[in-house]
């Protein structure tokens, strides 16, 4: 009994962990986001040097993010992509975070005047679509 116990208890939290609500008012954004944060897990050292060299972020800046605001990676990586299309500094994206995470990412672009259906979004969803693609691990052939 005790074993089936901890098997439940292990499976339910990978099961939750696996799988994270972005909420960002749409399936498939929320969608990429996930695989976005998956391929981060399993190689998070590319995940991070990605990130800093294509929003120039600083590791502190990507520690603070992932440690002090317990944002996942693909929290990291919609925050400064939002930072990006919206033009605004990434620690005002981070300050609107902070005062509506609860509430999720679809207001919080839409504070930071991303507007669901506008210009803007549809290039935050491609933009998210073509990242996931590219997070993906890589195989190295030897020569």
């Amino acid at each position: 009994m005790k074993h089936l116990f901890l098997f439940i208890f292990t499976f339910n939290f990978y099961l939750v962990s696996a799988q994270i609500s972005f909420n960002t008012g749409n399936v498939q954004l929320d969608t990429d986001l996930n695989i976005i944060n998956t391929h981060a897990r399993t190689d998070l050292s590319a995940f991070r040097r990605d990130m800093r060299l294509s929003y120039n972020v600083s590791e502190k800046k990507l520690d603070y993010m992932s440690t002090n605001l317990r944002m996942a990676f693909g929290e990291i990586y919609l925050s400064l992509e939002i930072s990006r299309i919206s033009k605004v500094p990434l620690d005002e994206v981070l300050t609107v975070y902070k005062k509506n995470k609860s509430k999720g990412w679809g207001v919080i672009a839409k504070q930071l005047g991303i507007k669901p259906g506008s210009a803007e979004f549809h290039q935050l969803k491609n933009s998210t679509s073509t990242r996931k693609g590219k997070s993906k691990g890589k195989k190295h052939k030897n020569k």
